[in-house]
């Protein structure tokens, strides 16, 4: 498999959040570009998604925590969780991270958030709103860059690295409007 990091997002901080993202991806080398972009722009989604989540609903419901009401600290619980399976830490501590489990983090907070929306003094349980502030990548307005250079979609990871399935590369997602970073 080859292992690879990916970071996306601005380098500035973000309502005191750092604003890089970062995270580790596996595939193959036989795997296409095309298929890596969609699973990474799917990744990074959930990522944004997460952390727009924990910054507006960690601070009301930790100002509720001293109240132990179960389904206060059950929403607090998934939100801690999800935000920590979505850090960076993952990749210092060299886990990828996975669509599914991605997933099932954001539909539990989405649970939680219906039952405890009253307690949180929103007007209404309607979730989505909460994520409507996320800019999101769009997959076919993104680029891979390796070293640099755009990674095109109609080749295989094969074509840029190599036959060696145990290669570790980095990669920056951005959106085809933006600059470069590199």
């Amino acid at each position: 498999m080859v292992r690879i990091h990916v970071k996306h997002g601005c380098r500035r901080a973000v309502n005191g959040a750092d604003g890089e993202l970062e995270f580790l991806y596996d595939c193959e080398t036989s795997s296409t570009i095309q298929h890596i972009t969609q699973d990474i722009t799917e990744i990074a989604n959930f990522q944004l998604q997460i952390r727009q989540l924990g910054c507006q609903l960690l601070p009301p419901v930790a100002a509720l925590l001293h109240t132990h009401r179960p389904q206060v600290i059950a929403l607090h619980r998934a939100l801690s969780e999800a935000t920590s399976y979505a850090s960076k830490e993952q990749v210092v501590h060299g886990k990828p991270l996975s669509i599914l489990v991605l997933r099932d983090h954001i539909r539990i907070i989405a649970t939680e958030f219906v039952v405890n929306y009253k307690l949180l003094n929103f007007q209404d349980s309607n979730f989505k709103q909460l994520l409507s502030d996320s800019e999101l990548l769009q997959e076919d307005t993104v680029q891979l860059l390796w070293a640099g250079k755009e990674l095109m979609k109609g080749k295989t990871l094969r074509d840029y690295i190599g036959k060696n399935e145990k290669t570790k590369i980095m990669l920056r997602l951005q959106s085809q409007v933006s600059n470069p970073a590199f």
